[in-house]
């Protein structure tokens, strides 16, 4: 039977004679469709900054500087936090060495505890105590001592106490509209405070030298080589969620708030948002992941002493920020790894004069980069990026037609 709507001729001689369009089938997607999706998304530099924390430095570094690899990654909470309080915040603080070490000191003391236990310090006048406290003629576990007893408490000490003072000092201060540089001096006041009362109180904190000997954490030796890899490890994983969570605040509407109370401060006061406290939320932000920065450094150090509290660690806390970038989460990661990898090939290589290559080295940088590492990026590396994955992208395209 003919079909009731004969198909016309030429369209059916049009059908056998033109070849058949190839037909595209969906596959498993390649790695430059992964990476080109990932870098759509904003988060590229993330990715590479996890690949060569996780993948490149386990694999080609040794235990000894893997370990010192993670002490610079526990500098880099401290950037990290800059970048939300200062870079977006406007908040500049010249006193971050004081929430590091309140966060050090906070898993310090439940390590020393642990590491303090009678029969490990039998010799001593009064065993059960840490050995500071007895040669200083304590007869007693001081009270508020005594609640580091507890891992759970110590985590939470960690976190509330630092964010808790950073909250009271800010608090204080941007209520009354005190900003600029004479926040930056109180900060500067505070950590010079805090750095004189842990030296004074030796018989309490240790002193100069501070709580050192740390050994287990739970009865496990956090001296081992396999001990230092995972910490590394846990160190990596948090600074990474670090900078996803700082990341999801700058993209939500508090991010944006942020920033026009950076540029626009009385523009955002006069739309009825209270400035005072989204500066004090930057600068307990700040404060909490600097404190982060200090629990894990004593973790993976094994000490805590006020070197790490007062002004110029402090101030060299801000450097990192300022060579990676102030408004870059990732180049603030990459600002601490090279100014601490310069300081430790310097003193290494050159005792006599790496301050002023390291004086330099920051000059240079600065200079030569005003927007720091992520400025060359922005300005370099972006851009090619770019082009080549338009151009890989293209090759497929034509390959495929073909």
């Amino acid at each position: 039977m003919e079909p009731l709507h004969p198909e016309p001729a030429t369209a059916r001689s049009a059908a056998m004679t033109e070849p058949a369009m190839p037909v595209r089938t969906t596959g498993a997607p390649t790695a430059t469709t992964i990476w080109r999706s990932i870098a759509t998304s904003g988060y590229a530099s993330v990715f590479v900054l996890a690949a060569v924390i996780l993948v490149v430095f386990p694999l080609t570094l040794d235990v000894f500087r893997l370990n010192l690899m993670g002490k610079y990654l526990t500098y880099a909470f401290v950037a990290i936090g800059l970048v939300m309080a200062w870079g977006y915040g406007g908040v500049l603080s010249l006193g971050q060495g004081v929430f590091f070490g309140l966060g050090g000191y906070c898993m310090a003391m439940f390590l020393k505890i642990e590491a303090s236990d009678p029969v490990s310090t039998k010799i001593q006048s009064t065993p059960g105590i840490p050995d500071f406290m007895d040669w200083n003629q304590l007869t007693a576990l001081p009270f508020w001592w005594k609640p580091f007893h507890f891992l759970p408490f110590a985590i939470a000490a960690t976190f509330v106490i630092p964010t808790a003072l950073a909250f009271v000092i800010g608090f204080a201060m941007f209520k009354r509209r005190v900003g600029g540089v004479y926040f930056a001096i109180i900060t500067q006041a505070v950590a010079l405070i805090l750095s004189v009362l842990i030296i004074g109180q030796q018989g309490y904190t240790g002193g100069v030298n501070g709580i050192t000997d740390l050994r287990t954490l739970l009865g496990w030796d956090i001296r081992t080589d396999s001990a230092k890899l995972i910490l590394y490890f846990v160190n990596a994983v948090l600074l990474i969620g670090a900078i996803v969570g700082c990341r999801l605040v700058q993209r939500s509407k508090l991010g944006t708030l942020l920033l026009a109370m950076r540029d626009k401060e009385d523009r955002v006061r006069f739309s009825g948002y209270d400035v005072a406290m989204f500066k004090v939320f930057a600068f307990s932000l700040a404060a909490l992941l600097a404190a982060v920065g200090g629990a894990m450094f004593t973790l993976q150090v094994g000490f805590m002493s006020p070197s790490f509290v007062g002004i110029v660690p402090s101030i060299e806390m801000v450097i990192f920020a300022a060579v990676g970038g102030r408004m870059s989460l990732v180049g603030a990661v990459y600002g601490a790894i090279l100014v601490n990898l310069g300081k430790t090939y310097f003193s290494e290589s050159f005792p006599n004069l790496w301050l002023f290559l390291m004086a330099a080295l920051f000059i240079g940088v600065v200079m030569a980069f005003p927007n720091g590492l992520a400025g060359l990026y922005e300005s370099h590396v972006k851009g090619w990026l770019a082009r080549r994955l338009s151009g890989s992208a293209s090759k497929r395209g034509s390959t495929t037609q073909h």
